[in-house]
């Protein structure tokens, strides 16, 4: 009898090679499992200044969590209450929740996390979502207040928010401090290791309050180019990725993988930057850039028909609203409106406004091969209606400078949330320097009311006034395609996904490795 070593995740055996038909078992000489992940990279883990991160929710705990149906579940906060007179809510903690150092965690912690937010000196992004906070009290080490201005109904969602370690960052930089670099959280997973670039690996957090997780280790190995995750899953160097639907689909077929084809309330569209000169001489040109996108055919050609079009932020939320201008595919239409705005056709078959080339650029983030893809597709269609539309690809986003960017925003969650603090005036994720005063009146009305109706009809009539005058050239909603190695179980394939495909790992605790 031969023998033979075989390393799978991580997992040392020792198989046994024998004849067919003879069985043996196969022994674990290192029982240690591990689960590499193809991720994109991070210069730091901060999720108290930072819009999304995928690795957040291992390392890190909110007051409150979402489960698999994306509703709000306890996490550090094992209930709470709200009283309507005052606005405040009351969150009750976990006693025995510790930092992955040993150190207690208490209430002073959110309150220090809660506030470093809303400081504007230290330039949150997610700011917009507190900022009807009037008070925090502490009342013991394990009970802590919020009283609000106004209401906000998505405050409980909000709270979902990684709570940090006052220790360990009180008087650091909340922007620069080395703490970002090696994370101290209360989650199920703990840093070990941090290689610049290449990988960030995870060790379980044996003290972990909600129970142990199963496996061992979880690898985010970097690998930024989406191409290179399918080769690196195909190898074996990955064992769970993020694909494209192109990449995805060569894995269908093979019993060693498993697909999880899953909805998003993800969506893709063309940000127009209102910063820019040209869009504050050329904003009534916007609506012919939306009629003249074929949707279907972008979908088509680069997400292989998975996804659907879009014309609106909220179509996978219960406040969606149908009645707006969806914008469908309309080539004359957009030339109507061109030729009504003065502009006039060349001889090179482009528009001409005021002796200026009717035309922009779209940027693009490097390593997104689908937005690239889209924002190429896109400009050719551009072009044959008569704009001259082209696409960069920068090394880094210029937000003040670019004239236009394929951007990506969503949220399976509150209505609220990626609406005020995305479409809001100054509100902290508005990157396109939009304003619109209806748009500002109507979500500020529907945050503050816990009346379905009144919701119903403020979100109503934000999507119309949105409509009319759009901040983005809207494109579709994606499927996340997600490949497994077959022997990961535990995976939720009806879970709602958000923005980048983030939330495959609301239970990661939950799952083992065969």
């Amino acid at each position: 009898m031969k023998k033979g070593i075989l390393t799978i995740a991580g997992m040392l055996l020792t198989v046994s090679l024998v004849s067919a038909g003879t069985t043996v078992p196969v022994l674990a000489a290192d029982e240690e499992t591990t689960l590499v992940y193809g991720s994109g990279d991070y210069t730091r883990i901060n999720p108290a200044m930072d819009e999304h991160g995928e690795i957040n929710i291992l390392i890190f705990n909110g007051l409150t969590a979402h489960d698999g149906d994306n509703q709000v579940v306890p996490g550090l906060a094992e209930s709470w209450e709200f009283d309507d007179a005052t606005n405040t809510y009351t969150f009750h903690m976990a006693e025995d929740a510790k930092w992955q150092d040993g150190e207690p965690v208490t209430a002073d912690d959110v309150k220090f996390t809660i506030e470093a937010i809303m400081d504007p000196e230290n330039g949150s992004e997610n700011a917009p979502n507190y900022e009807d906070v009037e008070e925090i009290n502490v009342i013991d080490d394990h009970t802590v207040a919020f009283k609000l201005e106004d209401k906000n109904v998505a405050f409980l969602d909000y709270m979902t928010m990684a709570v940090l370690p006052k220790h360990l960052l009180e008087g650091e930089d909340m922007q620069t401090s080395d703490f970002f670099r090696n994370p101290v959280g209360t989650g199920p997973y703990k840093i070990e290791s941090w290689d610049e670039g290449q990988a960030i690996t995870l060790v379980k957090n044996e003290d972990y309050f909600k129970g142990e997780p199963s496996i061992d280790k979880i690898v985010f190995k970097i690998v930024p180019d989406d191409n290179a995750k399918a080769l690196q899953l195909k190898s074996g160097e990955l064992d769970l990725a993020l694909l494209t639907p192109k990449d995805a689909a060569s894995f269908a077929d093979d019993d060693a993988y498993t697909c999880y084809d899953m909805k998003t309330a993800d969506y893709r569209g063309i940000m127009f930057n209102f910063g820019n000169e040209y869009w504050q001489k050329n904003r009534d040109l916007i609506p012919a850039v939306c009629y003249g996108l074929d949707r279907q055919a972008i979908i088509d050609a680069v997400l292989l028909g998975q996804g659907m079009p879009a014309y609106g932020p909220l179509q996978r939320n219960v406040y969606n609203c149908e009645d707006v201008e969806h914008y469908d595919y309309n080539p004359e239409k957009s030339k109507e409106i061109l030729e009504a705005a003065g502009c006039e056709m060349g001889d090179d078959g482009f528009y001409y406004r005021d002796g200026e080339k009717v035309g922009f650029v779209i940027s693009v983030s490097a390593g997104d091969q689908v937005r690239i893809d889209m924002a190429q597709i896109a400009a050719q269609e551009l072009k044959e209606i008569g704009m001259d539309v082209s696409v960069e690809i920068p090394a880094q986003t210029d937000w003040a400078g670019q004239m236009a960017f394929l951007i990506g925003w969503g949220s399976p969650f509150d209505a609220d949330d990626h609406t005020y603090k995305v479409f809001g005036t100054d509100k902290g994720a508005n990157y396109s320097s939009y304003s619109n005063e209806d748009v500002d009146k109507y979500l500020t009305e529907a945050r503050q009311s816990d009346d379905p109706e009144v919701r119903k009809e403020a979100y109503a009539n934000f999507q119309k006034a949105l409509a009319e005058d759009p901040a983005y050239a809207m494109i579709c909603y994606i499927d996340a395609n997600y490949v497994a190695d077959s022997n990961i179980k535990g995976i939720d394939p009806d879970t709602i996904m958000g923005h980048h495909g983030v939330g495959i790992f609301w239970n990661v605790a939950d799952w083992t490795i065969e």
